[in-house]
């Protein structure tokens, strides 16, 4: 039987023996190695742990994880729904309401545990493959299945990094299989969630400190490149995890601009809560006041309280989407969240084969 003890992984980092799990983002600021995991809607879930050691990724042993069926996955909106949906904020943007909004479906598929019920899903077999499939800078896991949370993640987007009263963020937006496929529309977005990402750090940094050191750099990820961004302050006195989450969550790049008219129409249009996508996950070491929470795309995560079927089960879900401006092609956009996940999908479900 599958060893499913609560832990969590970042990077070179693995945490062990937990010792308390928390909603109140206060804990944050007490001492401890702490995971992480924001949900999209609000949902907070903090948790201690006793050990934190130096281990690698494992390679991954065969067989540790049975992914679904390649043709299980299911979209919360089909291409008709999601190519609507971006025509519909197309029409907000014209009539002034937003002048970004991103859109986003959740992907779902049963997982394969009817014939090897001593064996449930573990998300750290899943994150085994994620490292050699589609290595990611910000990967990790978290499993705590009493609480509801086993994510892996292979997010390239860092949302906020922390040293002492220094925070970061990394805003990505801007996609294309090379440099090449950038399109002006990509810097043009990229530069307004800068933007709201610096009014955004600006509610909780001392006045003058938030710099943008670099913008719409290009970088190369498994599969495709983005346009990312850095934007830097340096927290008030009075700031701390609380101050700094209710000041920057959910993160820019994947609401929009303005953030609380983005939010409203993502409501409206998006048929499935996002969850632990498009959230926060990372860790916080309250000790050396260190952090490094990504924003959660790229993100796999077992959902054990229904199957598709409606009769119960666990089922995986993994969610992709796009930034929609006035210059979005539907189509095109459509395209956007198929090339984001294809590479992702193959890797969980087994039929992913390096350098095809």
């Amino acid at each position: 039987m599958h060893d499913l003890s609560p832990m969590a992984r970042f990077g070179g980092l693995l945490a062990t023996d937990l010792r308390d799990v928390t909603s109140d983002p206060s804990a944050l600021e007490s001492a401890g190695f702490w995971a992480v995991s924001a949900d999209f809607e609000g949902r907070l879930v903090c948790a201690r742990f006793g050990r934190v050691r130096a281990e690698p990724v494992p390679a991954p042993v065969p067989g540790a994880w049975r992914g679904p069926v390649a043709g299980d996955w299911k979209s919360s909106l089909d291409r008709a729904a999601y190519t609507e949906g971006v025509r519909r904020i197309r029409e907000h943007i014209a009539a002034g309401d937003v002048y970004q909004a991103n859109l986003c479906r959740i992907l779902s598929a049963p997982l394969r545990e009817d014939t090897a019920p001593a064996a449930p899903a573990d998300v750290d077999a899943l994150t085994a493959l994620l490292a050699r499939g589609n290595p990611a800078p910000y990967a990790g896991t978290i499993r705590l299945p009493a609480h509801g949370v086993e994510i892996a993640t292979a997010s390239p987007e860092l949302f906020l990094r922390r040293a002492g009263d220094v925070v970061e963020s990394g805003p990505i937006k801007g996609t294309g299989r090379t440099e090449a496929d950038l399109l002006e529309k990509d810097h043009a977005e990229n530069v307004m969630i800068v933007d709201l990402v610096r009014n955004d750090l600006g509610r909780v940094c001392a006045p003058g400190t938030v710099t943008v050191p670099d913008l719409c750099v290009v970088e190369k990820h498994p599969g495709l490149v983005h346009l990312v961004s850095t934007v830097r302050g340096e927290l008030r006195t009075a700031a701390g995890w609380p101050e700094l989450l209710a000041a920057a969550f959910p993160p820019g790049s994947v609401t929009g601009a303005p953030k609380s008219s983005a939010l409203r129409i993502i409501d409206f249009l998006e048929t499935a809560p996002r969850g632990p996508y498009c959230g926060g996950i990372g860790w916080v070491d309250a000790d050396r006041r260190t952090a490094e929470l990504a924003v959660g795309i790229r993100t796999f995560w077992v959902d054990r309280t229904a199957g598709n079927d409606g009769r119960g089960g666990a089922v995986l879900r993994f969610g992709t989407g796009a930034g929609i401006t006035w210059g979005s092609d539907p189509e095109g956009e459509w395209r956007e969240t198929e090339l984001k996940a294809a590479r992702l999908l193959a890797v969980a479900s087994g039929t992913y084969v390096p350098g095809a």
